[in-house]
């Protein structure tokens, strides 16, 4: 228990606390005997002392626990919102998480899903405390990475694609900017314009600026925060971006 409680307080920060800390604690519960969410309450009235003594962190310092527990959480609810549990969505879950944090905190991070997807969470709750503490190109970074579990087994089902819509929402995440990343998982003619952002009428200027634009909003220094690990996913919204900007620069001959 001692290095698995250990491994949970290193690099969290916010999840600590509210609806997420609380499926954290219910997920260790589960599997560790005479643990609970209580357990962990100590270590958050500590963090939040450090915290207010230094000043209030911006959701720009969101370290990469945090980021890696907010995963887990959302992920527990895409995974669960077309009526089952996908053996394949699971499988990409501990594939990423081998990809990002290498096998042994993979196999901690993944050991605690497996509790928290026992747990009914709300959606708007913990969206809205990851919206509090998390900068908007880490939520973008989210997005992405749930629309990838929905992939995972072959179909991205419309309750999948519904329950991700809510999050977004309730993360501040626009229409334009939904679209753009769930075009990312789509192979469709229009799909390189709904990633830049702009209509498939826009002119050679538009297409130009649209690319800009989103250059700059995805652009992997953003995420720099996170550390390396989160930087793969980062890197390859970025890549859907340069591929959907060369899709169209050779369709019109530019």
């Amino acid at each position: 228990m001692g290095s698995f409680t250990k491994w949970i307080g290193a690099g969290l920060g916010f999840t600590f606390g509210g609806p997420i800390g609380a499926a954290i604690g219910f997920a260790v519960g589960s599997f560790v005997d005479g643990f609970s969410e209580k357990d962990l309450t100590q270590e958050q009235i500590d963090y939040e002392r450090t915290r207010q003594s230094k000043g209030r962190s911006s959701a720009a310092d969101t370290q990469s626990g945090d980021f890696e527990m907010s995963l887990l959480v959302l992920a527990s609810i895409v995974i669960k919102s077309d009526g089952k549990v996908d053996q394949r969505e699971l499988d990409f879950v501990r594939s990423q998480f081998v990809g990002m944090y290498g096998k042994e905190r993979a196999n901690n991070a993944f050991k605690l899903f497996s509790g928290i997807i026992k747990k009914e969470v709300s959606a708007r709750q913990v969206c809205i405390q990851i919206r509090q503490n998390m900068s908007h190109a880490s939520r973008l970074q989210l997005l992405h990475f749930l629309f990838g579990i929905a992939k995972a087994d072959g179909n991205v089902a419309e309750s999948e694609v519904e329950e991700i819509r809510k999050m977004a929402g309730y993360l501040y995440i626009n229409q334009n900017d939904f679209e753009s990343i769930k075009a990312m998982f789509y192979d469709s003619s229009e799909n390189a314009y709904k990633i830049l952002e702009i209509e498939k009428t826009a002119t050679d200027a538009e297409v130009k600026s649209g690319y800009r634009r989103m250059v700059k909003k995805y652009h992997p220094d953003k995420l720099q925060g996170l550390g390396e690990e989160h930087l793969k996913g980062a890197n390859e919204k970025f890549q859907s971006i340069q591929a959907a900007y060369e899709k169209i620069k050779n369709e019109r001959g530019l």
